[in-house]
Parts: C-alpha cells; sequence; structure tokens
C-alpha cells in the first residue's frame, strides 16, 4: 500500500499543469449587485427547503483525511463526498432536478395562480399538465442523469442528448430514469446545440447547467441548487473554516455555485478559490487569459467527461470573473492516479470511491505544493486547510474498475488492491 500511494503522489506532483492568477481576485472585494443578481442567499434558502423535502435527502459527508494532509505538509485536506447523492452518483442531482421542479412550479403557478410544492406536485397536484411537458438537455453522463431522475420523479417527460464519447454505461444509466437518450456525432457543445434546435422544433424545454445569450432562468436554478452541498460543507467544517477550496470545472457552474456562496456567506472570511479543469477542455483558463468568457475548440477529448464542455457559461463567469484567485489544468494522467490515490487510503485514511471528473482538485493542489512558486502564489502551508468538492463517484463502473483495479464495491468494502 505504502508503494502504491508513493506512487501516486510522486506520479501527481510530476505532472504537467498549468495555472493563470486571476488579476480581479482581490479578497477583499465585497459580494456586489452582480453577483447577487445570479445567486443569493434568499434564492438559496428557497433551494435549500426544497430539496430538503425531498425523499431520500441527506447530507453527504465531509470526510477528514489526516493521513494525505500529512504526508503534503498540511494543516487539514477535507473530502466533500457526493458519490451517494440521492443514489444518483454525483452532486448534479442537487441542480437538474431543482430546475426541473423550479419549471414545473412555474408552469403550473401560469395556468392556476398558485405555485404548487414539492409534496403537492408529487401527491399529482396538475399531473395532467405536468405530464405533457417534455423536458430535455445535452450531457456527459451526470446532469443528465440527474434531468432524467428529476423528470421522472416529477411526472414530466425527458430526452436526453449525449456526445459521441459519452460511454455506453453512462447512457444506461440515464435511460433507467425513463428518459429517451439520442446519441450526436462530435462533441459535448454539438450535443448542446443540438438539443436547442430540437427543443425549438418540439415545443420542449432545455434544462441546462451551462448559460448563453437569451438563456439565463434555468441554469440560474441549476446553479442555485448546487450551493446546497456548499452550505452543508460549511456547517460539517464548523470552526475549522477553509483557507482554500479547489474546485473542478466544466462550464463553471458548479465552480461559480461554491464560490457565490462562500464568498456571499463568509465575506472577509472567505477561502482563496480556485478552478480546475482538464487540460483538452480549459475554457474558464481561456477566459482568464482573454479577460472575457471564451470558448475553446477541438476534441475536448479527456477520460474526465464531466468537464470536457468547450465552452464558458456566461452566469458562472460573471461571478468566477471576480471571485476565483487562480485557474488551473490538470491531466487525464493526473486524474487516473488521483482517483487511485483515494482508493487506496494514505497513512489510515478511508479509502474513497473518486470518479475522473472528481479528483481534479486534489490533483491540482498536489500539483501546486510540488512547485515553490505556485505553492507560493497560492498561498500554501503548514497551516493550509484545504477543502476539496468529490463531485462523483463511479458513475461510469467499467472506467473506473480499468483506471483503479478494483471495482467501487471493492474499494467501498476495502478489498485490498492485488
Amino acid at each position: 500500500m505504502m508503494n502504491l500511494q508513493s506512487t501516486s503522489l510522486s506520479a501527481l506532483a510530476s505532472e504537467p499543469l498549468e495555472i493563470a492568477l486571476n488579476p480581479k481576485g482581490e479578497p477583499s472585494r465585497p459580494y456586489g449587485a452582480r453577483q447577487s443578481a445570479i445567486l443569493n442567499r434568499a434564492a438559496f434558502e428557497t433551494a435549500q427547503a426544497e430539496i430538503a423535502g425531498w425523499p431520500g435527502y441527506r447530507p453527504t459527508p465531509l470526510v477528514r483525511l489526516p493521513g494525505l494532509a500529512g504526508r503534503l505538509g498540511l494543516a487539514e485536506i477535507a473530502y466533500k463526498d457526493e458519490g451517494g447523492r440521492f443514489g444518483l452518483g454525483s452532486f448534479k442531482a442537487l441542480g437538474g432536478a431543482y430546475a426541473v421542479l423550479r419549471l414545473l412550479q412555474r408552469r403550473l403557478a401560469e395556468v392556476t395562480g398558485t405555485t404548487p410544492s414539492t409534496a403537492e406536485i408529487l401527491k399529482g397536484q396538475g399531473a395532467d399538465l405536468v405530464s405533457s411537458l417534455t423536458v430535455c438537455c445535452a450531457t456527459d453522463g451526470n446532469h443528465g442523469r440527474s434531468v432524467a431522475w428529476g423528470a421522472q420523479t416529477f411526472g414530466c417527460r425527458c430526452v436526453i442528448f449525449v456526445h459521441g464519447t459519452v460511454s455506453q454505461g453512462r447512457v444506461d444509466a440515464i435511460a433507467r430514469y425513463g428518459a429517451e437518450v439520442r446519441r450526436v456525432p462530435g462533441t459535448y457543445d454539438e450535443a448542446v446545440r443540438e438539443a436547442a434546435r430540437e427543443a425549438e422544433a418540439q415545443g420542449w424545454t432545455v434544462v441546462s447547467d451551462t448559460s448563453y445569450p437569451g438563456y439565463m432562468d434555468i441554469p440560474r436554478d441549476v446553479m442555485q441548487g448546487y450551493a446546497v452541498m456548499a452550505e452543508e460543507a460549511l456547517a460539517q467544517c464548523g470552526d475549522s473554516l477553509p483557507t482554500h477550496v479547489l474546485v473542478q470545472a466544466g462550464v463553471g457552474g458548479m465552480a461559480a455555485a461554491i464560490c457565490a456562496h462562500l464568498w456571499e456567506t463568509l465575506e472577509q472570511r472567505r477561502p482563496r478559490f480556485v478552478a480546475v479543469e482538464p487540460d483538452e477542455a480549459a475554457c474558464l483558463l481561456a477566459s482568464v487569459q482573454n479577460g472575457t468568457a471564451s470558448h475553446v475548440t477541438g476534441e475536448l477529448d479527456t477520460i474526465m467527461a464531466g468537464l470536457a464542455c468547450g465552452e464558458t457559461s456566461l452566469l458562472a463567469w460573471d461571478i468566477l470573473d471576480e471571485g476565483a484567485d487562480a485557474f488551473m489544468t490538470v491531466t487525464d494522467a493526473s486524474a487516473r492516479e488521483g482517483m487511485r490515490l483515494l482508493a487506496e487510503g494514505c497513512d489510515g485514511d478511508p479509502p474513497l470511491v473518486a470518479g475522473e471528473s472528481a479528483v481534479a482538485g486534489l490533483c491540482a493542489a498536489i500539483g501546486a505544493l510540488a512547485r515553490p512558486r505556485v505553492r507560493e502564489s497560492l498561498g500554501l502551508g503548514p497551516d493550509s486547510r484545504i477543502l476539496l468538492f468529490g463531485s462523483e463517484g463511479d458513475t461510469d463502473p467499467r472506467l473506473y474498475s480499468e483506471i483503479v483495479g478494483r471495482s467501487g464495491d471493492e474499494v467501498r468494502t476495502k478489498v485490498p488492491a492485488e
């Protein structure tokens, strides 16, 4: 076990990474009107009250990793494990399903003049109207599963568009929630465009986690739902608040939601915030380098399927543009080593099942600590307390087993590696 841990840490320390410090990242900057127009406390409290009332809701665990923290010379590493969220395997249930609910509530309010509660919709209020509606989205896997679960839970139809490299395992997982799944040649961004075209032609509603001109309300709901896990993490941290948060990012929705919630809630005590992307799909890094929300092209070929996005969400950028302190990239090789490292458990730490997209923040932290200039630029040292968000478990079981050498169930039951 020691050799496996040492090998993974050594590999993670030596893998290439890129960092861009944000020239607008000022710790004393207040949470302003620009950000409040997107995400705010009042809207969060509505989201939290709704989601807390869903069947099966419970906070996901915050797992402390003292063994790994000691190896890296840090005061603390805490890992918010989203793998068990509503049985869907990822944090996405908080966003897509919540946006579906909000959409249905608005549609019913337009007809009846009153907004039904979650409980009333679950009991069948407005079922004739709800069942006539169709929601759709493009997905790398987890968001589509959340939207499909929300549609099935609340009673509407659902069509999900996946791009060419989404694994069959992720497609099957979406279909299990009653959605029709359509595969689109090309990248995630091409699936986004196809979903938008088909929705316009069929009269469906897109429930997307990315925003663009003329499409803002639903992505705002998605992001507001994500803030629930940030609030849970703060409550679980107690007085030991994080000094640094490193969060993986695709279009930026999850990263922005966490950034905004910590910024608004903690104000001057907020931690340094770093958004982390695959080096093959780094639209946020391009955005800070260009000084505006940007789009990167190419195959976007990365095993971090949930982060394989080329176009920055405009709403997310309106928060990260001033709220993030830095943007970093990591490699696929880093992701593989990060998954193995967490599966082993370091120096007595509990083994954790972390999917390919869940470990980007961890990989970036280890890479930063190994580079004196990067470490100093981020203010990382022996007093640092790092908070990570493990956004998914083994959402593609076959790929997880190939990378880690054991199934997720074997890791959870502590079956040793061969």
